[in-house]
């Protein structure tokens, strides 16, 4: 509905550029006044158990939800676009910088085997992201997906995981940017920080360089998509050619002893580097958020998504085994290890090369990081859980202005400050988190549909994924807290148990329609076991951070979150109610009913 000064209300939402006003930000009926909020508030129990136990629904997601943006994302990219997205966005601080970190002070050698695991676990969570994004191609990414399957409550948790993640990786690599820069400029990346020292070491490192080149990012990311896939796919391709450039050289200075020995901090120095190494892998979820803009998704994103995440595993391989080929593990810098084992083999001019095709990676992780996090603000605004303002479309640009630019300030405003040791840990429990509930959401909606499934069978699904769930959590504790093997010898035959109880005793209530995971339940539920056993071995203050911020997530939903969405949520209800009466009168009059019933229908304005 257009109001006389033009704007638009869609939803509860008011809408005309960016703008400012209350009604942007807290329109619903809950935040009219006090006296709404107080009542509002007292319902909280009622209005939390409503939400916890409602799913969404694939045509809401694809429908009404998208429509509250008031313009539509224009569909621009393709399969290779989107491939060359996925590769944009994973290789970058991951490989550059964990590799040396993680090598020197975890893996040694066996580096590569983490990085094999982490791609294991990055792969399968491609299948069940896939899958979504072909049946459910909307911008909201996973948070649509949980929100589907697993309900408000559930997705609005994963969702502040989300935005965590993308924030704590877009500040990671802004922060790496600035050390392959220094070494580009033959400094110290100290020397382009201001340090603070009354300040605590972990935050005293002030790195202006960061904000700077996030700023550059925004502009590209707010003014077209297809813009930033043509950037993405050149800057990709000279990077593609200096990991090759970087392979090929360096395995002309190779040195098989610094092979050995080839793990010297054990298994358990091989797990938990991949732990931390599965923030190498973070980035494909982006690109799942691009479905809305995609022209075919079902033959697109597959191809894109799969294609992209086979190419970056095998590159980080190679280029991990050739790091610790050029130099002995103790001696790898954690900084720019590239550069400096290039300058420790006598090829000094190489780490120009290196530092310049980092710079280049680094910097399209940082741009489709940045158009991805903005596509899931702007859906997690379209359900009022975060204020409507953030789900704003530019008619012009087609383009989340007010998401992006408001993502990529949070985003600054963290790098400037904080070190990558802490932000990579943080990342890896919010990323892990994420994808272990999205493959559980794709056994539910394989397994459950409602009027479909009986209740025998729902009874059955909840002891299966008790069982998978229980076991993995299980096999995780005892890996972070033992040497011993009885707890696997347990643990290991009742994952398995469940997930064949579930394969064998409860019949598939939906099968894809496009494209589809193979071999459910088996790799969905793997999935979950390896997110859930690289959770054990990353360290406790990483879950303090992350007990804080789901815990401040909570305190947020409870009272504005959920007052919100639940006012939304029953909006659209209603207006869904009144269309079906007037679709139901319209009939009897076609049918030959007298037209005085029309108007005992109410009509929602």
């Amino acid at each position: 509905m257009e109001t006389p000064n033009g704007a638009v209300h869609n939803g509860g939402a008011r809408r005309r550029g960016c703008t400012f006003q209350r009604n942007d930000f807290f329109p619903e009926e809950s935040f009219k006044n006090w006296n709404n909020y107080s009542r509002a508030f007292l319902e909280t129990p009622f209005r939390l158990k409503d939400r916890v136990l409602t799913r969404s629904s694939d045509q809401t997601e694809l429908v009404e939800v998208k429509s509250r943006s008031n313009h539509e994302m224009k569909k621009t990219l393709n399969w290779w676009d989107l491939m060359w997205f996925g590769i944009g966005a994973v290789i970058g601080s991951g490989i550059f910088v964990l590799t040396g970190l993680e090598a020197r002070e975890q893996a040694g050698p066996a580096v590569v085997l983490s990085y094999v695991v982490s791609g294991i676990s990055a792969l399968l969570s491609v299948f069940c992201y896939t899958e979504f994004a072909v049946e459910i191609p909307v911008a909201g990414g996973s948070f649509a997906y949980l929100r589907v399957e697993l309900g408000d409550f559930v997705a609005f948790i994963a969702a502040g995981n989300i935005l965590l993640e993308y924030v704590i990786g877009g500040a990671a690599v802004a922060r790496s940017w600035t050390s392959y820069f220094a070494t580009l400029c033959n400094k110290n990346p100290d020397d382009f920080r201001i340090i603070v020292h009354k300040m605590s070491s972990d935050y005293n490192h002030l790195d202006p360089i960061a904000i700077g080149i996030l700023i550059a990012i925004t502009i590209l990311a707010v003014y077209s998509t297809k813009g930033s896939s043509i950037f993405n796919y050149i800057a990709s391709v000279f990077h593609l050619i200096v990991i090759a450039f970087i392979i090929i050289a360096g395995l002309t200075k190779a040195n098989t002893e610094n092979y050995s020995p080839f793990a010297p901090f054990k298994v358990r120095g091989v797990f938990h580097a991949s732990a931390v190494l599965f923030f190498a892998y973070v980035g494909f979820d982006a690109v799942s958020t691009m479905a809305e803009e995609t022209k075919n998704p079902a033959r697109d994103i597959p191809i894109g998504l799969v294609g992209s995440m086979v190419v970056t595993t095998f590159a980080y391989c190679l280029m991990a085994v050739t790091l610790c080929l050029m130099q002995p593990y103790q001696n790898i810098d954690i900084n720019a290890p590239f550069s400096v084992a290039f300058s420790a083999v006598g090829m000094d001019w190489a780490k120009y090369i290196v530092a310049l095709g980092a710079l280049k990676g680094m910097s399209t992780v940082l741009l489709v990081s940045a158009v991805g996090q903005a596509r899931y603000l702007t859906h997690i605004a379209r359900t009022h859980m975060m204020p409507p303002w953030f789900a704003h479309v530019d008619e012009r640009t087609g383009t989340p202005i007010n998401a992006t630019i408001s993502m990529l300030a949070a985003t600054a405003v963290i790098a400037f400050f904080t070190d990558l040791g802490i932000l990579s840990n943080l990342l890896s429990i919010s990323t892990l988190f994420i994808f272990m509930l999205v493959a559980l959401a794709l056994l539910v909606r394989r397994y459950y549909a409602t009027g479909v499934t009986t209740k025998v069978n729902q009874i059955k699904l909840i002891v299966s994924l008790v069982l998978i769930l229980g076991s993995s959590a299980a096999i995780s504790a005892y890996w972070a807290t033992s040497d011993g093997w009885i707890g696997f010898a347990i643990a290991v035959p009742l994952w398995f148990l469940g997930t064949a109880f579930l394969c064998i005793s409860v019949p598939k209530a939906k099968e894809p329609k496009l494209w589809g995971v193979p071999m459910v339940p088996w790799l969905p539920s793997l999935s979950i076991a390896i997110n859930i056993f690289l959770l054990g071995s990353i360290d406790k203050k990483s879950f303090i951070r992350f007990g804080v911020w789901t815990g401040f997530l909570l305190i947020y939903y409870l009272f504005l979150g959920l007052h919100a969405s639940y006012d939304t949520a029953k909006e659209f209800d209603q207006r869904k109610n009144n269309t079906v009466e007037v679709d139901k009168v319209w009939d009897k009059v076609e049918d030959g009913f007298v037209d005085g019933e029309v108007s005992k229908v109410p009509v929602s304005t």
